[in-house]
Formats: structure tokens, C-alpha cells, sequence
């Protein structure tokens, strides 16, 4: 899905949208009750086209210009004069932002509009652009358990005893690597748009100053005399460039994967450029960008949509993949770069979206190229090496069970940090 923005701060906003729409009117008072992992990344990530941070203007800007047809694109119809009444806004202390207490979902938006004796009250809940009601909310969460309560359990096996493992076990990544090579190509072409926008932002982050201008100093003349004009430096610039401008408030939309257009250009830029610099078929880009994607996707599922876990470990495990196929790899070797990026990774934090985000992809770019090479040369982490496993699947399984529930006090750690700073 495209997206303009990091994709917290504008899933506020699409709420915010929503409510003011079914309002009517311009509210007058606006309450936003999010979760915390919403707030952790929202704090300090730059908002697109206005040159600040935070979600004030993020919820500001969803009221006065957001249309919730566009999704995660609300806020494509920016404007100076919309920019300078969003700023008015603010001013005028008609915005209050709380942490919903009582929830375990962890990507939860509740936005109430009130006008006069008028309110109304929109709720996100689970992915970005999902709208419930209450009681559909209840609902889902009602079904989940139930599910969770009836499934067959595992009781010797901690990871088997996951919801989330139980819930998604069905896909796995022989699924996901037979999908990308074997179906006809007319059917997954669609995937080039992720090159498109992606690609494009990276372009486009050239011409600015965007965060701390990772992508560019890669390409300056200190960085050429340390990497070279090699497709190692050509990959990491590239992909740093786009979150660069991403995180820091271009109106450039990129395309998104699980809710993240950081996982997005993650995902999509090194597998563009290794097939651009190594010749690679157009074909060979779509199965691979398929490949990447779609792993990235598997991986999410057990992990969810937002969590302690860096969002660059799964996209960077899904560039590997990619990469390790455009490099003529075969299943195995898939299965090796998946086990190599696992044993290196594992445990990086979120901290919420900011422009350091760059220099997190970059890391997880650069171990996806190392883990790539490794496998080829046919060398692969064994089940004797910390938390991988013989299984592929079960390798995967033990790094979302440690992001989705051993980090869970990690998180709570890294909120209070974030929270309690001047």
C-alpha cells in the first residue's frame, strides 16, 4: 500500500479523518487515546511537508485537510495555508493525547471529534487502515481467544504455545518460496510498483536534505575512498536515501509492507539494485521482489504488526532471500541467507520512527549482502549456533517468538526511556 509518512503518526491522522467526517464538521476539541507502541513511534518521526515532529501536527492536519479515502496517504492534499491553520490549531490547545490503558493490542487508535454537544469517535485497531467499532473490536478479540483456547498445543514447546505460531502456521516459507518462482508472471508483475515507488524515493531524497543524509554521505567523496563505486555502497545508499527522506517529512509516498514503509524500501531497494548492477532479468526482479516481500510478510505474521523488534530485521531477512535468489540460489540457499540473517540480528530494538531509522536499515542491509554471500558459498549457521534451528520455519518462529514476547519488557523499557526524557 502507498503511503506518505511514517505510517504511525498518519494512521493517527487517517483517524482523526474518520472522525471529523462522520462529526461533519470542523471539531473543536480532539482526544486521541493511542497504544503505546503507536506513541513510541510517533514521537519523533518528521511528519511530510511541514518541517515538524509528532503527532500535534499529525492529528491536526487529519482534521482540517484529511480525507480517509486516501488511506495511508491522508494528507496528500497539503497546503502552506492548511500547514500555517494546523499550526493554529495546536496553538489554540484543542488537541489531548493519552495512552489507552486496558488494551493488549498494540496498534490502537481511538480518535473522539467533539463540536458543541456533538462527538464522535473512530477506532483503529490491528493494521494501519483497519477501522472497527467497539464492538467488533471486542468481537475479534473474543473469536482470537477462542481460537487460541481450542487449538492443538504443544506443551513441551514454548514457541509452539504462541497464539500468533498457532494462528499462522499454516504458511511457511516453502510456501512462500514456491509462490514467488512458479507463478505465472502476468500474476505477481503488479510488485514492479514497489520498485516504482521506492526506487523513486531514494531518487528524490538526492535532491533534499532529509534526517541525518545517510544516503547521501555514502555517495560523498570521504565514503567512495572507504566502499567504492561497488554494488555493496550502491545498495546501502540507495535504500538509506529513501528512509532518509521518509523519516524526515518528504511528501514522497513509498510503498509499504505490513504496514511500514521502512519494511517497504527495505524489502524492495537492495534486491533493485543488485538486479540492476548484476544484469539480472526483468523476470528474475519480479520473482525476487515477490520473494522478498512476500517472506517479509510470513515472518510479520507471528511477529505482528508492531513490536519490540526492529521492523529492518524482517524486511532486511526478506532482501536477503531476494538477493540470495538473484544470485542464483536455490531453495537451500534461501533457507541458509534466512539462517545466516537470524544468528546476526536477532534482538536489534525499536525505538520508535525517527531518522536514525536510516542507520538501522543500513545495518540491516548490510548483514542481508554478507548473509547472501555466505550462503552461496555454501555455508550456513547450524542448529548448534544459539536460537537457529535445523527447520527454516522453526528458525523463524524462534525470532518472532523473542521479538513478539521475550522483548515484551524491552518495550515497556524503551517507552519509559522515550517517555521520560526532557
Amino acid at each position: 500500500m502507498p503511503a506518505i509518512g511514517c505510517t504511525e503518526p498518519v494512521c493517527v491522522a487517517l483517524c482523526t479523518a474518520r472522525a471529523t467526517e462522520m462529526l461533519g464538521q470542523r471539531p473543536e476539541k480532539i482526544e486521541a487515546r493511542l497504544s503505546a507502541n503507536i506513541l513510541k513511534n510517533a514521537m519523533g518521526v518528521g511528519i511530510p511537508g511541514t518541517g515538524m515532529i509528532g503527532l500535534p501536527i499529525a492529528i491536526a492536519l487529519g482534521a482540517l485537510i484529511g480525507k480517509s479515502a486516501y488511506q495511508l496517504e491522508v494528507l496528500k492534499d497539503l497546503t502552506p495555508e492548511a500547514l500555517e491553520a494546523g499550526k493554529q490549531y495546536i496553538s489554540e490547545k484543542r488537541i489531548s493525547i493519552q495512552m489507552k490503558q486496558g488494551i493488549t493490542e498494540k496498534l490502537y487508535v481511538e480518535v473522539t471529534c467533539t463540536a458543541g454537544d456533538k462527538s464522535q469517535t473512530a477506532i483503529i485497531a490491528g493494521n494501519h487502515t483497519h477501522f472497527v467499532g467497539s464492538e467488533e473490536l471486542s468481537e475479534e478479540l473474543r473469536v482470537k481467544s477462542e481460537e487460541f483456547a481450542t487449538a492443538p498445543q504443544d506443551t513441551n514447546n514454548a514457541v509452539a504455545n504462541s497464539s500468533l505460531f498457532t494462528l499462522h502456521s499454516s504458511l511457511n516459507f516453502r510456501l512462500v518460496y514456491d509462490f514467488a518462482t512458479t507463478t505465472p508472471l502476468d500474476e505477481i508483475r503488479f510488485i514492479l510498483e514497489t520498485r516504482n515507488y521506492n526506487m523513486n524515493a531514494a531518487r528524490e531524497a538526492i535532491k533534499g536534505n532529509y534526517g541525518h543524509n545517510l544516503g547521501k554521505t555514502i555517495d560523498r567523496p570521504l565514503a567512495k575512498g572507504i566502499f567504492g563505486h561497488t554494488i555493496f555502497s550502491h545498495i546501502i545508499s540507495r535504500t538509506a536515501a529513501a528512509c532518509d527522506a521518509r523519516m524526515g517529512g518528504a511528501m514522497i509516498p513509498v510503498m509499504s509492507n505490513s504496514g511500514s514503509g521502512n519494511q517497504g524500501i527495505c524489502a524492495t531497494n537492495p534486491v533493485c539494485v543488485y538486479a540492476k548492477e548484476n544484469e539480472n532479468t526483468e523476470e528474475e526482479l519480479i520473482r525476487a521482489l515477490t520473494l522478498s516481500h512476500l517472506t517479509a510478510i510470513y515472518i510479520k505474521q507471528s511477529l505482528g504488526t508492531l513490536s519490540a523488534l526492529c521492523g529492518c530485521v524482517v524486511a532486511s531477512i526478506g532482501s536477503s532471500v531476494g538477493i540470495t535468489y538473484l544470485m542464483g540460489g536455490d531453495y537451500g540457499r534461501c533457507c541458509a541467507s534466512v539462517k545466516n540473517m537470524i544468528a546476526n540480528l536477532t534482538g536489534m530494538i525499536c525505538d520508535g520512527a525517527k531518522p536514525s531509522c536510516s542507520l538501522k536499515i543500513t545495518s540491516g542491509v548490510s548483514t542481508a549482502i554478507l548473509s547472501a554471500l555466505l550462503s552461496m558459498e555454501g555455508k550456513c549457521v547450524t542448529s548448534e549456533e544459539g536460537i537457529v534451528d535445523d527447520c527454516v520455519d522453526r528458525s523463524i518462529h524462534n525470532l518472532t517468538a523473542i521479538g513478539a514476547d521475550g522483548m515484551g519488557s524491552t518495550d515497556d523499557m524503551v517507552l519509559r526511556i522515550m517517555t521520560s526524557k526532557c
